[in-house]
């Protein structure tokens, strides 16, 4: 049985898909009911169960090959840094009560650097509770998803501008497809039986795109003009704000994109393996413009 908590986000619902393709067992893990129809329609076994119930949890793993793990970013919380740190603190505790399970964990570009980074670095304390329990752990460091321009769509449309942290839009940087991160770690659930210790996998798309890109592509897609603008760096907190983010959550922004500005988020390298998606940036701006239209 392959364990997929939080399984109803965009990666977890792409690896059960792709996991089902292959028909294998998956017990799908989500936070409320609602969230699991979709998986029950793939036949998964849908569990409901909080990541923060220490004791659920712990159930879900019963008879379990392996299991993806993962940190949400808490939205619209004052402290998301305290939560995202109980999380781990949760999850690392019930993997230690399990160490001869494997584990893919989802894991962020840059998630070796170990301060200043923001929202990243939650993700190396993630990785360093994981070594400390498991025996069988893959870290997935994921590029950034493509899928977080999806906030800003409706008013590059709306005016013919995507506004942009990454400064200068014309430098190119790592993302990746959201979808493709749950193919590829699909495949490391499979190969995880075979391996003891650590394995470092970095995944990105088919090729590096920059802010100019996606304006491009957003462009193509919809037969809007679009460019691409850099947000001034003091107008970044009061965007944020805007977008309803705490004074909290609006600084691990910040700070992961001062970073990146600075050429310092990408592969670890020599250490990590490579893995790459296949989709393309035109391909995803096309498929959220049709969610967009949607919804």
């Amino acid at each position: 049985m392959y364990v997929i908590w939080g399984a109803a986000g965009t990666v977890g619902l792409a690896t059960a898909k792709a996991l089902r393709h292959a028909s294998l067992p998956v017990r799908a893990v989500v936070r409320n009911a609602a969230q699991g129809d979709a998986l029950a329609k793939l036949g998964c076994e849908v569990v409901v169960a909080d990541l923060h119930d220490a004791l659920a949890l712990a159930r879900t793993l019963d008879g379990a090959q392996a299991v993806q793990a993962l940190v949400p970013l808490p939205r619209g919380e004052a402290r998301p840094a305290d939560t995202m740190r109980a999380t781990i603190d949760g999850i690392a505790r019930v993997l230690a009560a399990h160490r001869d399970v494997p584990v893919v964990a989802l894991s962020d570009y840059g998630a070796e650097l170990s301060e200043n980074t923001g929202i990243t670095t939650l993700f190396h304390a993630f990785e360093a509770a994981l070594r400390e329990v498991s025996s069988q752990l893959t870290l997935l460091r994921s590029a950034e998803h493509l899928h977080n321009w999806q906030r800003v769509l409706p008013v590059a449309l709306a005016s013919g501008v995507l506004p942009s942290f990454h400064d200068p839009v014309d430098k190119s940087f790592p993302a990746i497809a959201a979808a493709d991160v749950g193919v590829v770690s699909a495949r490391l659930l499979r190969e995880g039986g075979a391996l003891r210790g650590t394995r470092l996998v970095s995944v990105e798309g088919p090729a590096r795109v920059s802010a100019s890109d996606v304006a491009r592509a957003i462009e193509k897609a919809s037969g809007r003009a679009v460019k691409a603008r850099a947000l001034p760096r003091d107008q970044w907190e009061a965007t944020l704000a805007q977008g309803g983010l705490s004074p909290q959550h609006a600084r691990l922004v910040i700070d992961l994109f001062d970073v990146h500005n600075a050429g310092r988020i990408d592969v670890e390298t020599p250490a990590s393996e490579r893995a790459f998606g296949t989709t393309t940036l035109e391909q995803a701006m096309a498929a959220m413009l049709g969610s967009n239209r949607a919804s």
